[in-house]
């Protein structure tokens, strides 16, 4: 693994925050970055130091943004707003996304639009390279004003006052920074606000799905080809002639997935010219305008993540009058696009700059993103229990009833796929969009709300249904197989079948099939068939980038 990355303020990319998901041991900030972080943090110095009401700096927040606060108290009033907004519930985040978090932090804070001093950007990433995780409950953010109490909460952890998961054990905060040799971090003027407004954790949430996914993406590729060659399906669907005159790019390459997976496939040339089926079912023929679209979908989400990594989205920010926005704005998402380099004159150029209210807080594109993912993986589960539904029906599939040589006596894969409908189904519900829910909050000064937060934190409910799903299409499709023996599937295919028969043999009578299903199941979260998918050649990869 990766142990040091420097990260780029607003020029992340996909590689890196795998990387960082992954949990590479070590960041670092480019020394050019200082020079911002510090002019910004002159100008919310000089608003501490004035008369004129600053939101953040010394009124109070939300709807009582209206109460001004004495420069004697300002230091508590960021120390009260981490206290007051500590109030999550459920679950911890897994580590994963807390990392995220902290290096989403910092590179947004460090990119010189905050307000803030070095030493909050530092302290942030010396958490992470201790390996410290602040333990950060799941459940308390609507995804708007930022995702204020998760963020509260990794923030009580920095400054003494919460929990760390340390080597996967919750231990107070204080103890285990100081074990690290870690000062606990002291709020200044408009720090604790900076600190909690933004969409890190819905990023980091909705990041940590699209990571996740991508392996599973893989190993569903892999065992819709193989169930296309249980059933004794035909590759002509996937003649690249069809899918270029559409035109949509996911539907393409999905299609070029298929062909490399089933090429050389001594079963599809057993039944090439005698099969007197005209057409396959769609959950065999239209998978590349299935798939294909969900590919397009999950694509599109990345575009618009990597984005929201790259962001600032604190309020208020410091703006400055000759900043050259149109370099700043650049999108890091998309190749060849450069922003202005960080620091030297840049920085010490900039004049004036002011504190402005604004809404880049709001999580709506993560929301959106999120809920197309939810639709994306829902969809990859509910075409894969179809073609289970398929393999089992031996009017369709052609293969013995239930994929058993003795029906009647065995039942063979029929309640396996009751569980597969069960878990679709669930997939349904939970794929109801997020984004289109909102309840007013603060007393209605915070009067829509994006949801982002759970929108994105569902989609590994969902991941994991579809991932079960799948190993049970795996087994039931392996099992097609063994009715077609002694012929031989494609080399990649036949990898595939024989990695699962390391562990689980060919059902020839029933027997409890749960531990089965559970193993078929870890093939296709844990990377294995995923890397049988990437060593094919030639192929665009999915998403993140080789």
């Amino acid at each position: 693994m990766q142990t040091h990355l420097t990260i780029e303020p607003g020029q992340l990319t996909l590689t890196q925050l795998q990387a960082i998901h992954a949990g590479v041991r070590q960041l670092t900030l480019p020394e050019t970055c200082r020079a911002l972080i510090r002019a910004s943090q002159q100008v919310v110095q000089r608003a501490a130091d004035g008369e004129a009401p600053v939101y953040g700096v010394n009124t109070g927040f939300g709807k009582l943004a209206n109460q001004r606060i004495s420069k004697a108290q300002l230091d508590t009033l960021q120390l009260n707003l981490i206290r007051s907004h500590s109030v999550g519930v459920g679950e911890p985040l897994a580590p994963a996304v807390v990392r995220l978090m902290l290096a989403l932090k910092a590179a947004s804070l460090a990119r010189g639009y905050s307000g803030v001093r070095e030493v909050v950007v530092d302290t942030l990433l010396a958490v992470y390279n201790a390996g410290l995780v602040p333990y950060v409950p799941s459940q308390g953010s609507v995804g708007a004003s930022g995702d204020l109490a998760p963020l509260a909460h990794m923030t009580l952890a920095l400054i003494g006052e919460g929990d760390m998961l340390r080597d996967g054990q919750r231990v107070p905060a204080l103890a285990a920074l100081r074990q690290a040799g870690i000062a606990p971090l002291t709020l200044g003027a408009k720090e604790g606000l900076a600190l909690i407004n933004g969409t890190q954790t819905s990023t980091a949430l909705a990041l940590h799905a699209l990571l996740t996914f991508e392996p599973v993406l893989e190993a569903a590729l892999v065992i819709g080809a193989l169930t296309v060659d249980a059933a004794r399906g035909s590759d002509g669907p996937f003649d690249p002639r069809i899918h270029a005159l559409r035109g949509q790019p996911g539907q393409i390459d999905v299609a070029q997935y298929y062909r490399a997976l089933l090429a050389g496939s001594a079963i599809r040339r057993s039944h090439q010219d005698g099969d007197d089926r005209v057409q396959d079912p769609y959950s065999l023929r239209c998978q590349p305008q299935v798939v294909g679209a969900c590919l397009d979908q999950l694509r599109h989400a990345a575009l618009v993540l990597l984005r929201e990594a790259n962001a600032v989205t604190d309020n208020p920010l410091v703006l400055f009058a000759n900043e050259d926005l149109q370099a700043d704005a650049a999108d890091p998402a998309l190749p060849g696009r450069q922003r202005r380099p960080p620091g030297g004159e840049a920085a010490t150029g900039r004049f004036g700059g002011e504190l402005i209210s604004g809404g880049n807080f709001h999580a709506e594109p993560v929301a959106l993103a999120a809920d197309g993912m939810a639709l994306a993986i829902a969809e990859v589960g509910a075409i894969a229990e179809r073609r289970i539904a398929m393999l089992i029906d031996a009017g369709v599939s052609r293969l013995p009833p239930f994929l058993t040589a003795d029906a009647g006596l065995n039942s063979g894969f029929m309640i396996a796929h009751v569980t597969a409908a069960a878990l679709a189904s669930e997939n349904k519900s939970l794929a109801h969009p997020a984004s289109v829910d909102s309840l007013p909050t603060s007393a209605n000064q915070e009067d829509h709300v994006s949801m982002a937060t759970f929108a994105a934190r569902r989609l590994q409910a969902m991941i994991s249904n579809t991932a079960n799903i799948l190993g049970i299409e795996l087994l039931a499709a392996a099992q097609g197989i063994e009715f077609l023996r002694p012929l031989r599937s494609s080399i990649a295919l036949e990898q595939a079948h024989a990695l699962l028969r390391q562990q689980i043999p060919a059902m020839v009578q029933d027997r409890f099939l749960a531990p089965d299903m559970a193993h078929a199941t870890s093939l296709v979260r844990n990377g294995s068939l995923s890397r049988i998918f990437r060593t094919l050649p030639g192929l665009p990869r999915l998403w993140t980038p080789s």
